[in-house]
């Protein structure tokens, strides 16, 4: 489902008087392109080996529009690129609950003369059910923000993401969700703005992906059950 995402003129001309973050360092196209420790080999956050290689899931390509310049810089954050709850006191896939990951984002751009920029975009999400999961559905919660370049967040917006699992470990989402960004005037051009996505996670799940750990997404649940 499609969904408008639109922030306020007052937003966009007062970007200077934000107050600015540090967004862009931690920023990338996609979660999997960067080297992270424990996933060149193999191993998930315990130490254990990954029983088999994911490969993210094919993503659908948008349609191309015209555009008078450079579209905004569309990226994945990535201390808010995967979700995974854990459960006890010990980092194991034992204690995995529910998962997520975003596998995949596309974008496209319109704007002529001094008109807004419209930005379409596609995230795909990757979800699981750990072993401590509870029950067989989940409303995961992610977010987009459109920020000025390198500098201010201009605006942020959540949405939700209900998921049913229907008895399997693994579902794939796909989301379409289209942005309106103005502009000062025709010479202001896309590439101005950055559009950031990600999940909304805590600061231990932030901490978590920020030091490189990851479980892949149906971690715990190929584990043989514990003798009687």
């Amino acid at each position: 489902m499609r969904r408008v995402f639109k922030i306020s003129l007052t937003s966009a001309l007062a970007a200077a008087a934000l107050v600015s973050v540090p967004l862009a360092a931690d920023a990338q196209s996609r979660p999997g392109q960067q080297n992270r420790p424990g996933s060149e080999n193999g191993e998930n956050a315990d130490g254990s080996q990954q029983n088999q290689r994911q490969r993210a899931p094919r993503i659908a390509p948008l349609r191309r529009n015209a555009a008078a310049g450079p579209c905004p810089y569309v990226k994945i954050l990535y201390d808010a690129a995967r979700y995974v709850e854990l459960t006890g006191d010990r980092v194991s896939s034992a204690n995995v609950g529910f998962t997520g990951e975003i596998e995949g984002l596309t974008s496209e751009c319109a704007y002529q003369a001094d008109q807004p920029i419209t930005v379409q975009t596609r995230v795909l999400f990757n979800l699981g059910r750990g072993p401590q999961a509870q029950g067989d559905g989940r409303t995961y919660r992610y977010w987009i923000a459109v920020t000025e370049r390198n500098k201010a967040v201009l605006a942020k917006e959540y949405f939700d993401l209900p998921v049913n699992f229907a008895g399997q470990p693994m579902a794939t989402v796909t989301q379409d969700q289209t942005i309106f960004i103005p502009r000062a005037d025709a010479t202001t051009s896309g590439d101005n703005f950055e559009i950031l996505v990600g999940f909304d996670v805590t600061p231990q799940m932030a901490e978590f992906n920020r030091t490189g750990s990851r479980f892949r997404v149906n971690a715990g649940t190929t584990t043989p059950p514990a003798a009687q």
